[in-house]
């Protein structure tokens, strides 16, 4: 199945619309979650619509910094060769944080013949999606995504500070979770936010104070369409980033900014529709139907072999210690936070499976493509996800000796094993994304820091 391409007729109403739009940024989400593009001349958009754009391959494998990774033989063995970036219907829209003339616009990548680009991460999900579909079922997917609001400057010893209170000019120092002083501190940030995702067309809700201070966390709306989902979670993403900025900090969604304090984890609630848009997950039980707990199976067997692309950098596995509401082993439960994935609370009708091991650095379109194909795996073969965990998961799992990989290599290497995800994904996706990671892992490791003195200029 080939992904939708906006249709002209769009720009040319958006334009006929917005007569003071000068400047469009166009971008597509690369395999590392940065988006990358253009900003452009508004006379040049309609072209792009009519023909598409032309962007290098390398461009689709560049690593989370933007250099080249070589070895994945898209760079010179490819002649750096083209390929088209085709608009994402729906949208294109107004850029407010940019300024009043500013537009944006999602692209996709095409081979130069029309076909979806195998590497883009929106058609990873499609593929897998289209799995679904052959099945006459309809994932239901919504993203919560924490993040920390954090000074622009650093402090005397380069340390990060959470943002100071718009209201008060005061450094937030408690938890303070659920606090309603601790929103209100950055009240304007919120206001502008919601009025930015008004304009995206982004369903965003609540906010909340989460674990820690100046860390935050808003819901974004479920919908039967998990592309867009994801496109949400995405443009969302970039969006806070760019309003935050607007009032004088950062918002960061790497995953532990502290060692001490809690880590940005990236919820994701599923559920599964039939034809007639039934959520196939209700039940009177409160662990809910079987197509749910198999759905829980298929993820619950996985977990490990995903864990590359739900934790994808060095600083991912720092999040990930018993007793600090980040999962450590694949279990899973009802009403309990301890677990990796948990049936909330909530009404027979509304059942579905709660994930929350992907921590906020990852990449919506490909978190989004390892949950569902691990669950329609489940489905398809009926998983039992075994007994469900009573009480504290963390607990239970020391107790079984289980977790999840701990650490960045390992995962990357039980990710290019995993022949069921190689089935979902495509096996030149997965080579490819191994190639990027293993690429950014030596450029990592290479770099001599602070702790390495600390610890062993005099010790070694």
């Amino acid at each position: 199945m080939m992904s939708a391409v906006a249709d002209i007729q769009e720009c040319r109403d958006f334009l006929a619309a917005h007569p003071q739009v000068k400047f469009v940024e166009v971008f597509f989400t690369s395999m590392t979650g940065v988006p990358r593009g253009k900003r452009l001349r508004v006379h040049e958009l309609e072209a792009i619509y009519e023909y598409g754009r032309f962007l290098p391959g390398s461009v689709l494998v560049v690593d989370t910094n933007g250099a080249d990774c070589e070895d994945t033989g898209l760079v010179w063995e490819d002649g750096d060769a083209d390929r088209r970036a085709r608009p994402v219907p729906g949208t294109l829209t107004l850029a407010p944080w940019l300024g009043p003339d500013v537009a944006q616009v999602m692209l996709s990548l095409y081979e130069l013949d029309g076909t979806p680009n195998d590497l883009d991460p929106r058609h990873v999900l499609q593929r897998v999606l289209d799995r679904y579909a052959a099945d006459g079922l309809t994932p239901v997917a919504a993203c919560e995504l924490e993040y920390y609001l954090v000074d622009l400057q650093r402090g005397p010893n380069g340390e990060l500070l959470p943002a100071k209170s718009l209201q008060t000019g005061l450094r937030p120092t408690g938890i303070q979770v659920y606090g309603l002083p601790e929103l209100e501190a950055h009240a304007p940030f919120l206001r502008e936010l919601w009025d930015v995702a008004d304009t995206l067309g982004v369903p965003l809700e609540g906010a909340i104070s989460e674990f820690a201070p100046a860390q935050v966390e808003l819901t974004l709306k479920h919908k039967p369409d998990a592309l867009r989902a994801a496109d949400d979670a995405v443009l969302y993403k970039r969006a806070a980033k760019g309003v935050a900025l607007r009032h004088g900090m950062e918002a960061t969604f790497m995953a532990k900014p502290w060692s001490d304090r809690a880590g940005n984890g990236f919820h994701v609630h599923l559920s599964v529709n039939d034809a007639a848009g039934n959520n196939l997950c209700a039940s009177e039980d409160i662990e809910g139907s079987d197509l749910l707990k198999h759905a829980i199976g298929g993820m619950k067997v996985l977990l490990g072999e995903g864990m590359a692309i739900l934790a994808p950098n060095a600083n991912s596995y720092r999040r990930f210690k018993a007793n600090s509401y980040a999962p450590v082993a694949p279990t899973w439960g009802v009403n309990n936070r301890t677990v990796s994935l948990r049936v909330p609370a909530g009404p027979p009708k509304t059942r579905h499976v709660e994930h929350r091991v992907a921590g906020a650095d990852g990449n919506p379109y490909l978190v989004l493509a390892v949950l569902l194909a691990s669950a329609h795996h489940g489905i398809t073969n009926k998983i039992d996800p075994g007994p469900a965990v009573i009480g504290d998961g963390y607990a239970a799992a020391a107790k079984e000796n289980i977790r999840l990989p701990n650490n960045w290599f390992a995962a990357v290497d039980l990710f290019e094993q995993s022949s069921v995800l190689r089935d979902y994904l495509g096996d030149r996706f997965v080579d490819m994304f191994v190639s990027v990671k293993r690429t950014e892992q030596a450029r990592f490791f290479e770099v001599v820091t602070e702790l390495d003195f600390d610890w062993y200029l005099r010790n070694a």
